[in-house]
């Protein structure tokens, strides 16, 4: 998938790390500190906050819960080590069981819902937040693009930070970023690559279980978005209508979002924040 407007990869790669550096220098600032959950996107955002300002002064924080799975740790330890950087392992299973008591008064039902994984999404944040306080370092934000259009993202948790790297990016081109990155040595690992994308808040949770696989989702919100084509010309250009009608479903319940969301480093020529939100 290309980048908006036929931006070369190495070139996106080149742009996002100087405007990483430019940022940090603005605010006066040398450390930052990301969430680490052995996924491609905070690895690649990982990976281009070394390459910005240097390996010594970003932190990675490992917060696994009870859902995370060993090779998400190991692929998030083996990502720091190959960097040259430090992390720390925060485990949150009994901050988040203690949430769960706590707040069992208003969870009469008893059920599973999107409430507990933000609880755990929002626990992250505030580990996060705590170093970012307490060490003077800015907490950098590892959503794509794809996720913010289908809301697919928590307030004031995975969406916290003080700047989103990779926000003008749709995930089919953070993985074309991630390749790049690992083109003279493995960075990324490869089982970061290669594996199903999931946010682990649940049981055998995978992206797919809420939204199209990105193979189809990408190109149809960037036919959406970035060439302005009517919704009806994408179904009619051979795209399932469901799905079609399903993206706009979720895109219009989660604009709320964007409004909130940090500033974000823009790429191409539509980014999805209003353009006081760009950098």
């Amino acid at each position: 998938m290309i980048l908006q407007p036929n931006i070369p990869i190495e070139e996106a790669h080149s742009l996002l790390v100087s405007k990483i550096k430019a940022y940090f220098e603005g605010c006066g600032m040398k450390r930052a500190v990301v969430g680490l959950s052995g996924g491609i996107d905070s690895a690649v955002v990982f990976a281009l906050a070394c390459e910005a300002l240097g390996a010594e002064n970003v932190h990675g924080v490992l917060m696994p819960s009870g859902f995370s799975t060993s090779h998400s740790v190991k692929d998030a330890e083996d990502l720091a080590r190959n960097c040259g950087a430090s992390y720390d392992i925060v485990p949150i299973g009994g901050i988040y069981d203690k949430f769960i008591e706590e707040l069992a008064p208003l969870f009469a039902d008893g059920q599973w819902s999107v409430t507990q994984e933000n609880i755990q999404a929002r626990t992250r944040a505030v580990i996060l937040m705590a170093y970012s306080n307490k060490r003077g370092a800015l907490v950098l934000n590892t959503s794509n693009k794809s996720e913010l259009f289908m809301g697919y993202g928590t307030l004031y948790g995975d969406l916290a930070g003080a700047m989103m790297v990779i926000a003008d990016l749709y995930k089919l081109q953070v993985y074309e970023l991630a390749r790049h990155i690992n083109r003279e040595r493995e960075i990324i690992p490869e089982s970061t690559m290669t594996k199903a994308p999931s946010a682990e808040l649940k049981p055998g949770q995978k992206d797919t279980d809420s939204l199209p696989p990105y193979e189809v989702l990408d190109p149809i919100l960037h036919a959406l978005h970035e060439e302005g084509r009517d919704p009806e010309e994408v179904i009619a250009s051979g795209a399932d209508r469901a799905t079609v009608e399903r993206i706009l479903r979720l895109k219009a319940a989660s604009a709320f979002k964007v409004m909130q969301i940090p500033p974000m480093l823009k790429v191409g020529e539509h980014p999805i924040a209003p353009e006081f939100k760009c950098l």
